[in-house]
């Protein structure tokens, strides 16, 4: 396949005997972005409630740093989907990059200068960058076979991986980098987040061509050329006339928020019963492992078994994880044996979800319909982080599984309904049919 010469749209040559060879040079460059970009954010997030206190004076408000990334990260999925629509992948996943490198100058400014509005207003600036990264997995499946889907978006999860074990263990060295300088050593980790996603940024515009959405376009036919069925209106209609999107939209989101509730109080929990930060660390590392060192494996499962079957799964993990740490108490190892199944389970309705999604719109509302995806699972994670601690100071680590367990409820229960109720729609849903492409 060619591109139209300057721009990144499909020749009029490009037919779908180019798609394997299209399809594997796309993955490679997510897959590298990922690795390079899912570094940025955690190897300075960690530091992000220190920053909090030391430029405010007070503990009080150290959780806001990392409030305003998730509402940043939320903020900017539409308006990221809304480019990607009009223009293809590659504008909006640098887009995502380039705002989250000035969120990052802004934060180490701030940092600088003492001020904590600026703080504020960086640090959602730098969640766009985790938006990005998120959005990276949908672009995975654009030219994937159907009954490839679900592994083509895993492999970019996985990805992540390498970021998300090493980031935190970098922020130390990154901080020591800057000592002696005029830069506040806290703000060193930022430094290098923002110079990362520069060069992903750099990565995915000079060789993520041509755009795997446009291609998809231009090989489903005239009909995706119109601009009619790109709009967010078109995507909600798309969500609200499709029983397995509405499930997919809803298994994404309760799949993320359980997962956020329960992990972001675990450390608390574990320094409750007496474990020190090394144990601790050990155990979020257990979990990040769940999330997604094993994503590939969900992958083909949801491919070779169907989307609706993994959804069980994740529902069927997430339980367990949230009973056995709930119950665990002074008991570290069952601790850990929750929080790896809660990355587990995670993983599950993170890829199943998002693939099920994929499928079950047209290919012209795809991309507004996957922003409003991104949305809804950050704005609902924003809320259930910022219930949790509340949820942990008035009832306690046990109670708060058990509402984490049972926001799964309405997951289930809407499966089960698409399942019984839409046959048809189950068994594509398994199928993973080519109509969908």
């Amino acid at each position: 396949m060619t591109t139209v010469p300057g721009t990144d749209r499909p020749a009029a040559s490009a037919g779908p005997a180019d798609l394997p060879r299209l399809q594997r040079r796309t993955s490679a460059v997510l897959i590298a972005s990922q690795m390079l970009g899912g570094l940025g954010v955690p190897i300075s997030i960690a530091l992000a409630p220190v920053l909090a206190t030391q430029v405010s004076g007070t503990e009080a408000l150290s959780g806001f740093a990392s409030t305003a990334a998730v509402i940043g990260t939320a903020a900017v999925s539409l308006p990221l989907a809304a480019l990607m629509t009009a223009r293809g992948r590659r504008p909006g996943l640098v887009l995502g990059y380039g705002i989250g490198a000035a969120g990052a100058a802004l934060v180490v400014l701030a940092t600088a200068i003492k001020s904590f509005p600026l703080l504020m207003l960086g640090m959602a600036a730098f969640g766009a960058a985790s938006s990005a990264n998120l959005q990276a997995r949908f672009a995975a499946a654009d030219l994937a076979a159907p009954d490839r889907r679900a592994r083509a978006v895993a492999v970019v999860v996985w990805a992540s991986t390498l970021g998300a074990v090493l980031g935190p263990n970098l922020s130390a060295p990154a901080s020591r980098s800057f000592a002696g300088t005029s830069i506040p050593e806290t703000a060193g980790p930022f430094v290098w987040a923002g110079a990362v996603f520069v060069l992903t940024g750099a990565l995915i515009a000079v060789l993520l061509r041509p755009d795997p959405l446009l291609t998809a376009r231009a090989l489903a036919g005239p009909e995706e050329q119109t601009r009619a069925g790109r709009s967010l209106r078109a995507g909600l209609a798309a969500v609200k006339a499709s029983p397995r999107a509405r499930l997919a939209l809803v298994t994404v989101a309760v799949s993320h928020t359980t997962m956020v509730s329960i992990m972001v109080m675990t450390p608390v929990d574990l320094g409750h019963h007496g474990a020190g930060l090394e144990l601790v660390g050990l155990v979020i590392s257990g979990h990040i492992a769940g999330m997604f060192a094993f994503s590939p494996v969900m992958g083909w499962l949801a491919d070779r078994v169907g989307r609706l079957s993994v959804i069980g799964l994740a529902a069927g993990l997430l339980s367990l994880a949230a009973l056995l740490a709930g119950t665990a108490g002074p008991h570290h190892a069952q601790s850990a044996a929750g929080l790896f199944l809660l990355g587990l389970g995670w993983s599950a309705g993170m890829v199943s979800g998002s693939a099920l999604l994929t499928d079950s719109v047209p290919q012209a509302a795809r991309a507004a319909v996957q922003g409003l995806s991104d949305l809804t699972m950050n704005t609902c994670a924003g809320v259930g982080g910022a219930a949790a601690g509340l949820v942990m100071s008035h009832a306690g680590y046990g109670w708060l599984n058990v509402i984490g367990a049972g926001l799964l409820l309405p997951m289930a229960a809407l499966a089960l309904f698409t399942g019984r109720r839409h046959p048809a729609a189950a068994a594509a849903a398994a199928a993973a049919p080519a109509a969908s492409s």
